[in-house]
Formats: structure tokens, sequence, C-alpha cells
């Protein structure tokens, strides 16, 4: 009988390579679990192969169960990757020694296809004057709606997906031309229901043995009940590190003046005079009250943003029902699908639940919001995820502090009601040769006022010895853009990129282009940056990223757990810097043939309690608390005389 260890070889040796011990650990660990139906959290480091590691035995389990698997990750481009690459590896080599080939079908949510009403005739109200049909051709979002309106048709004729990475080059704001949020899709009621691309993507879907989605669907199937996704017998979840944020963002409202204002012109149309008057005055009051509110976290029951949003709710409840439900009038229909969303949004403020946590935020973007956002995601895990399918979680960093515990708490994982065990499938590299870690002992602590000169000029000398070669990760904006303009300023012959210069694809890849260039920035580079060899011999972080002081769900979760009788700086704060720690130290080392240093600027590493919960999450390097011996191995990594 052929096993999931004899479809790896095969698979791997169609890559001309051989199966790593932890890439055959991974495979006989999932096996065992998807037979058993116990929850595996498994730490496969990078470079292991844990696409192959994962998708070999679930493929393997389809074969032998005839049962659905889901695979989870965390973005659209990761799916891409999975189905364009790592997923016709798997099928070939489940192919060549079981004689069968599982389907498989890519999934995801609807404004990520295009809808042929919207495209069609469906413009909304507000479009009119922007692409009018005398002035579409003159603008370039009204060119690059022509354009995608061609190509659904071009989709709809050759039988596509009509799928949102497949599209001309375009905006976002082109692209809410010819896709429909959620709540305003007439379903059934559709002129063009029989040529649905969402329902067509949703048929593959039902037709395939292994399905891939990502976190956000898995989020929305689990809030409602099963409804988005196909049944199935087992989720497997790559990238889990990221499970409890994508979740959270999924199950997070958001209320502004404007997106309120939007729904109230759709609906006047619709609506009698006085009805139509309420819902002016209501949008209006919210303003005002918003307006008023202090930026933070809502709490009182009493307070006048409270109030302003219970009368939003009544008056979008009473439109609601004015509306009604008109089969043949789709702008009527659509209309009534964001009166409900913004009912749905005023309820939950409104109520300001033990469950949610409210706050009001201000930006450039976006200005004065509203957002209320789930306290926890563990209930909703446990109960609608681990609860009902063998689960499978997945990442380079799930063990911190040297266990799962942490990461298994955040997801809902509890031995008492729901058996788990965690595996450490270990990594291709060595950590104690291939790098060094340089903590910055005697520096000064970090503080409101930015960085201290001590801290730039030490930036700077660590750059110098590399000669560039530098990913420097900032915990802000603000100290991503004062490092990268001493560094301009001491080493004046050094190209500094630094994020916001330009869109991020182009920052990275002039990055990895020019080995002697060098990019600073914030959070997204944390993780999402693959540069291996000599372009990335110096990884800087500036600080340890705990969460912002004045984040307001962070706040709620820390004190949840202090008032449950827990450590809540432990579970909510040091957790959550010991994550991004182990990513962002994990962006030195992405093959066994590279080198370099993690310079660690924050002296709290070494000096505080929690230092050694953080470094045990962290790739261990040899460690290192002399500057000299930091400046030294990066001078002779780049053959400095």
């Amino acid at each position: 009988m052929v096993s999931s260890a004899d479809i790896l070889d095969v698979a791997v040796a169609r890559l001309d390579g051989q199966p790593r011990e932890g890439q055959r650990q991974m495979v006989e660990c999932i096996d065992e679990a998807l037979a058993s139906g116990e929850h595996l959290l498994v730490q496969a480091g990078t470079g292991t192969g844990k696409s192959l590691g994962y998708l070999i035995p679930a493929l393997r389990h389809v074969i032998d169960t005839g049962e659905r698997v889901i695979v989870a990750t965390a973005t659209l481009a990761l799916q891409t990757q999975l189905a364009s690459k790592d997923i016709p590896t798997a099928l070939a080599a489940v192919e060549a020694t079981t004689g069968q080939r599982p389907r498989t079908a890519v999934l995801k949510g609807r404004t990520n296809y295009a809808c042929l009403q919207r495209a069609r005739d469906g413009a909304r109200p507000e479009q009119d004057s922007l692409l009018g049909a005398a002035s579409l051709q003159a603008t370039d979002l009204g060119g690059e709606v022509l354009r995608l309106r061609e190509w659904v048709e071009e989709e709809v004729a050759c039988g596509g997906l009509a799928d949102r990475d497949d599209a001309p080059a375009h905006t976002p704001r082109a692209w809410q031309q010819v896709s429909i949020p959620t709540r305003e899709c007439l379903g059934q009621q559709c002129p063009f229901f029989d040529e649905c691309r969402v329902e067509l993507s949703r048929e593959k879907a039902r037709d395939a043995d292994l399905i891939v989605t990502n976190h956000a669907l898995l989020a929305i199937d689990a809030m409602h009940g099963g409804t988005a996704l196909p049944e199935h017998d087992a989720v497997v979840i790559d990238e889990a590190h990221e499970l409890v944020t994508r979740i959270t963002n999924a199950a997070t409202d958001e209320l502004t003046p404007g997106i309120l204002e939007r729904a109230v012109r759709r609906a006047l149309d619709h609506l009698d005079d006085d009805l139509g008057a309420d819902f002016l005055t209501a949008s209006e009051d919210f303003r005002d009250a918003l307006d008023a509110a202090e930026v933070g976290r809502l709490e009182h029951p009493d307070a006048q943003l409270v109030a302003a949003a219970a009368q939003v709710r009544d008056v979008a409840r009473r439109v609601a029902s004015s509306l009604g439900t008109h089969k043949d009038d789709a702008e009527r229909t659509q209309t009534l699908g964001a009166v409900r969303e913004i009912f749905d949004i005023a309820d939950r403020i409104a109520a300001l639940t033990d469950a949610d946590v409210v706050w009001v935020s201000e930006s450039e973007v976006v200005g004065r919001a509203v957002y209320v956002a789930p306290l926890h995601v563990a209930g909703l895990l446990r109960e609608r995820v681990f609860g009902e399918t063998t689960t499978i979680l997945t990442s380079a960093t799930l063990s911190l502090g040297g266990n799962f515990d942490a990461v298994a708490r955040t997801v809902g994982l509890i031995p008492s009601e729901l058996p788990w065990r965690g595996i450490d499938v270990g990594s291709p590299f060595d950590y104690g040769r291939q790098g060094i870690m340089y903590l910055a002992r005697d520096l000064p602590k970090p503080s409101r006022d930015g960085m201290s000169q001590a801290v730039l000029d030490q930036i700077a000398e660590l750059v110098w010895a590399a000669g560039g070669r530098t990913l420097g990760l900032f915990a802000s904006r603000r100290s991503a853009e004062q490092a990268a303009n001493h560094v301009r300023q001491a080493l004046p012959s050094f190209e500094i990129l630094c994020q916001g210069d330009m869109q991020l694809p182009e920052l990275t890849r002039r990055f990895a282009a020019d080995p002697e260039a060098s990019l600073f920035g914030t959070l997204s580079l944390w993780q999402g940056v693959d540069v291996p060899g000599e372009t990335c011999q110096l990884v800087i972080i500036e600080k340890i990223p705990f969460p912002r002081p004045d984040d307001p769900l962070m706040q709620a979760r820390s004190k949840a757990v202090d008032e449950a009788g827990g450590n809540g700086f432990m579970s909510v704060s040091a957790t959550h810097a010991a994550l991004l720690l182990a990513q962002g130290a994990g962006r030195l080392i992405r093959r066994t043939t590279d080198r370099g240093v993690v310079a660690v600027l924050d002296p709290r590493l070494s000096t505080a309690r929690y230092g050694g919960f953080l470094l045990r999450s962290m790739p261990q390097f040899w460690v290192t608390s002399e500057v000299d011996v930091a400046v030294e191995a990066l001078r002779r990594l780049r053959g400095a005389p």
C-alpha cells in the first residue's frame, strides 16, 4: 500500500531534491492526526517544505476516506502560490503513485469575483456623474472600468471565474464598479444568476475533494453557520500564527459618517419625506456625536455616541421595513442590503456588550470612525472550527517561549475540552552556525520621544559594516523615517529605501535587485519580505514590537485576562511581541547558504524578566552583546579588508 511518505519521495524528486527529515516527520504526524481526529499544531521552520508536508497527507486522506479537506492560508497571494505551484506538484505525485488524481479548487470571498449585474447594467447612483456614457472614455478610471467590463465578458465566454487576480491592471476604485458587497447581492433574483461567477466558483468547490481558501472565508463560514464552505472532514490552517488576527479582522465592523451618508443617499429615492428626513437627521447626529467623542475605547452606555448609534439603528430598522423586498427592482434590493448592514453595525455599537470592544479612531485617510471587534475569537474557533472538524495548524512560528501553550490558548484549544498536541519538526537551518544575534544591552531603553542619538549612531555603524544589505524593522513609520534620514546623512553613498517612498512591491523589488541597498519599514516588512542571499545579511530590530499602549482591543484583551486571574501582559502583549520577533528575526536566514546578523537594539530583551520568554521564541542564533563582534562579522561577510 502506498504511504504518504512514498508520495512525498516522488513529489520532492520531481523538484530535483530529497525530503527533509522535518518534512517526513510532518507528513507522518499529520497522517496520524487525520486518522485519529486529534487536533495538531505543527511548527515547521522556514525551508522545511511544509506546503507539501501537509498537502500530501491531506490528499491521501481524501483518497482513503472520500471526505473533503479544506486548506486555509492567510492571504489571497498564498492561495495563488499553492494553486499554481505546490498543489500541481503534489497532485502529480499522488497520481503517479496511486493512479488517482483528486479534484481541487480555490475559493475566495464574493468581492474577489466580478458581479455580472454590476458590470453589465448595475452602476450605483453615485457612479452616474463619474462614469456617464459620454465621459466614460475621458477618465483614467472610466478606461479601467471599460477594460474590466470587456474582460468580464471574455471570462464568461470562456467559462472563467472572473477572479480579480486574473483581471487587467486596475485600481481598487475601478474594481468596486464591477463587484458587489455580499449584503447587496441579489442572489436568485439577479437576472444573471445562471451565469454568476460566484455561484460557479462555489459549484467548482462543491465538486472538489480539496479546497484552498483563506482565513477570512474560514471566519465567515464559522460566523454564519457553515454557509460559506462546503461540508468537510478536516481543516488544515497554514500560516496559523496569523489566524487570530485574520479572524478578528473578519469579525470587525466599521462605521463612518461617509459610509452612513452614502447609504442614506441611496435610500432617499425610495422613502417618503418624513422617513427620509429622520434618516438624514440620524446620520447628522451620528457625525456630531462622533466629532465630540474622545479617541479610544467606548465603555459607557450613556455616552452620546452610543445614543447616536442607537438612533441610527432604530431608523435603519424602519427604513429596511419600508424598503421591503422588490424582486424586480435591483437598485432597491441592493439599497436594502446596504441599510441592513448599517443596522447590524449600529446595533453592535449601541449594544456595547461584554463580548465586543468598541472604540473611536482617527486617521488621515479615513478620518473619524467607530470600530467594533470581538473581545476574543477563541470561543468562535473552539465551537465552530475545532469542535466540528479535525484541524491541523502549521506555521514556522507556533512555539513561543519553548512550548505551544500560548498559541493554543489564543485559538481556543483547551486540553480538557479538545485534545491536541504540538510538535516542532525543526528547521533545515543551523541557526547557531549561520547567524549571530547581537543584543544591545548597553543602549538606552526606548522612549516615546523617538530614538536616541546612540541608537541612531549604532544603526548607521551596523549598516556601514554590512555595506548596506540591511532590512530595518521598526515599530512605527516615524521611527523608520527617522532612522532612514539619519543613515542617509551619515552614509550619503548608501541607498536607503524607506517604506512610504513608493509602493511596497516596488520597494522590495529594488531591495532584492541591489545587494547593497537597505530597506527600512514597519509591520508589513516583519512578515512579508523573503529575500535570501547577500541582499539581506543584517536585520535590525529597533525595539520589541509590543502592541501600542493605546490599542483599545489589546488593552481590553489584557484587562480581561487580568480580571480572570491570569497575566494579561504575558498572555497578550508578550505573546504578540514574541510572534513578531520570531517572524522578524526569521527574515535573515531563508536558505542553507545564508549568513548574517540580527541586531536587536532594545536592551529590555537582555535585562527584563520577560526577555527569556521572548528569546526562546526566536531562532536560536549565536548570541553576543558586543557590538564590535557584530561589526566585524558583518565586515567579514562582505569581504571588507
